[in-house]
């Protein structure tokens, strides 16, 4: 028996079926951690360089990647700021020539 009030809906995540998703999910990387503390401890290094790859890797995504770039088009002299189009181009030899990626800042 189901209430009326208490209603479940179940709304399927949009897939992103690029290759760049797939190589960004848990990686393991180098990071260099500059502190000022005189004390190493080492628990709370590593706490700390596992918050620092929670952080990375929940703004190096695709869709993070497709805002900080935009893509020039010289063929049809175009500046493209949408997302599907610079996602498309992302895959390998994707880029056409006179096709630049752009960083905004």
């Amino acid at each position: 028996m189901v209430s009326a009030t208490k209603t479940i809906a179940a709304v399927p995540k949009k897939r992103v079926s690029w290759a760049i998703e797939i190589n960004m999910k848990r990686q393991t990387r180098d990071l260099l951690l500059l502190r000022k503390d005189d004390v190493q401890d080492d628990k709370s290094i590593e706490m700390e360089v596992a918050m620092l790859n929670n952080l990375l890797q929940a703004v190096e995504t695709t869709a993070a990647l497709c805002i900080a770039y935009e893509l020039i088009d010289l063929n049809r002299f175009k500046i493209l700021h949408d997302a599907h189009a610079i996602s498309r181009v992302l895959k390998p030899n994707a880029l056409k020539p006179f096709q630049f990626l752009v960083n905004r800042n």
